[in-house]
């Protein structure tokens, strides 16, 4: 691209974002506020007023039904793949190809680093772990909407700014870790797991927490007009892919480190010998020095 082509796009980008800028001040930019400030964080958190209808069925939180979206497109994109990409692979990798591989090399590494047993299960899991957390939180930028049961319309959030989202996603990663231990020490690998029985709590709270202050930021920025303008673009895309790369990595490591911990395969304690035993010999010792 040239100098001239650079200052045309540059200006055309100035032109567009100023029209928009002028027409939301214009019409008003003090969108009908139906909650206060207060409120709008408390149902962040408890999600009680701001529910969605799931196909009528039952009245259920928001981040259920982003959690559902965000997992028919993985599906949808994993079996796209498998059939249409991955059969036409080539020797020399194209970009595409390049991307996946280096993401599969990626988590199939930290499996290995991290645990001598059963890895490939443990890399297949932190890979799917990891490509959900990272693709549900970039979700929220999309800007999804729904109605509520109230008739406001609303942007689907994180599947995982839901606590119930992450407790489950710490709880699964729990299961998985004394999987781990059970499949190499039987039922021994159960009670070297139960030790760290406050694993799923902190894996889960450190999700959440870290999804949540993000959207709430972010929605306090785009609550006060005087914030509202051009601020929560770079406030929101900022805190939300440092928060998708920072979540993916930790879960997906505390995952694999404590994978290795309980997979490893414990020692036999040797057995003590018996009294009848050490008199032996100590009676033959006796002789030879005699």
């Amino acid at each position: 691209m040239t100098k001239a082509d650079r200052k045309k796009a540059i200006i055309v980008f100035a032109v567009l974002a100023g029209v928009f800028l002028l027409g939301s001040i214009l019409t008003g930019g003090h969108g009908e506020k139906h909650e206060t400030v207060q409120e709008m964080m408390q149902d962040a958190v408890m999600h009680e007023l701001n529910k969605v209808s799931l196909f009528g069925i039952k009245d259920v939180n928001p981040g259920l039904i982003a959690a559902f979206v965000v997992s028919g497109i993985l599906i949808l994109f994993a079996l796209i793949c498998r059939l249409f990409v991955i059969p036409r692979f080539k020797l020399v990798p194209g970009k595409f190809q390049m991307l996946l591989e280096t993401a599969v090399g990626l988590f199939d590494g930290m499996a290995k680093s991290n645990s001598h047993h059963l890895n490939k299960f443990l890399g297949a899991y932190i890979f799917t772990a990891g490509t959900y957390i990272f693709t549900g939180t970039i979700f929220e930028l999309f800007g999804i909407q729904a109605i509520t049961t109230n008739g406001h319309p609303i942007s689907l959030p994180a599947p995982l700014a839901d606590i119930n989202g992450a407790i489950m996603m710490g709880c699964l990663s729990y299961l998985v870790i004394m999987s781990g231990g059970v499949a190499v020490n039987g039922i021994k690998g159960v009670g070297k797991a139960l030790k760290d029985f406050s694993l799923p709590i902190s894996m889960s709270f450190r999700m959440f927490g870290a999804l949540l202050s993000g959207a709430l930021v972010t929605e306090l920025v785009y609550y006060y007009s005087a914030l509202s303008y051009g601020l929560p673009i770079i406030v929101g895309v900022l805190f939300t892919l440092l928060h998708a790369l920072i979540q993916a990595y930790v879960l997906t490591m505390l995952t694999s480190m404590f994978y290795g911990e309980n997979a490893e395969k414990s020692e036999k304690k040797p057995k003590k010998k018996k009294a009848k035993d050490k008199t032996v010999i100590a009676e033959a010792d006796q002789a030879a020095s005699a």
